[in-house]
C-alpha cells in the first residue's frame, strides 16, 4: 500500500500527526489532517467530535470546510489532503464531492476505511471526478497513536467500572 512519497509529503504528514496529537490530548480520536494547494498549507484540523458534539466533525471534513472557505469555492481542484487515518466513507465521499485532486493517508482503518481496508469507494471510476489516493505514509506512527488512545480509553472505562462497582 505504501509507495514512494516526496519529502514534501512527509513534511505534510508530520503536520497531520501534530494535529492528531492535539486531538489525542483533548481525548478525541487522534486523527489529524492537512490540506495543501501547491506548496502552501491552506487548512489544518483534527477530530473534534467530542468537543463539538458533532458526528461529522472529522479532521478531514473540518479541513475541507476550511479549505473551501480559504479558496472561496467548494471545488478544491489542485488540492492535496493528508490524513493520519484511512478516510471513512463519509470523508471519502466528501473528498470526491469537493473534487480534491489527491489524498495521502497514514494508517489503515479496518472498521471504517474507504480505500480498501473495509470498502473501496475509489476502485470504481467516479462519473465526475477521479482522485489519486495512496496510503501508508508514517503508518506506524499513526497506528501507534491510535493504539495508545484506545488503550487509554479502555483503562479509563475499567477504572470507572471499578470506582462505581458496576458495568458501563
Amino acid at each position: 500500500m505504501a509507495k514512494d512519497f516526496s519529502i514534501f509529503d512527509q513534511k505534510m504528514m508530520k503536520l497531520a500527526l501534530e494535529e492528531a496529537t492535539l486531538a489525542f490530548n483533548k481525548e478525541e480520536v487522534p486523527v489529524g489532517a492537512v490540506l495543501t494547494l501547491g506548496d502552501q498549507v491552506i487548512a489544518r484540523a483534527h477530530n473534534s467530535m467530542e468537543v463539538k458534539g458533532d458526528p461529522t466533525a472529522h479532521a478531514e471534513i473540518l479541513c475541507i470546510r476550511k479549505g473551501a472557505e480559504v479558496m472561496g469555492d467548494w471545488r478544491l481542484l489542485g488540492v492535496t489532503l493528508y490524513t493520519t487515518l484511512e478516510p471513512c466513507v463519509m470523508c471519502g465521499g466528501a473528498m470526491l464531492l469537493a473534487r480534491i485532486t489527491r489524498v495521502v493517508w497514514g494508517a489503515p482503518d479496518i472498521r471504517h476505511g474507504s480505500h480498501g481496508s473495509w470498502i473501496d469507494l475509489f476502485e470504481k471510476k467516479h462519473p465526475t471526478h477521479q482522485l489519486e489516493i495512496a496510503g501508508g505514509l508514517y503508518e506506524e506512527e499513526a497506528a501507534n497513536l491510535m493504539r495508545l488512545f484506545f488503550k487509554r480509553q479502555r483503562t479509563k472505562h475499567e477504572e470507572e467500572k471499578l470506582s462505581t462497582g458496576r458495568a458501563l
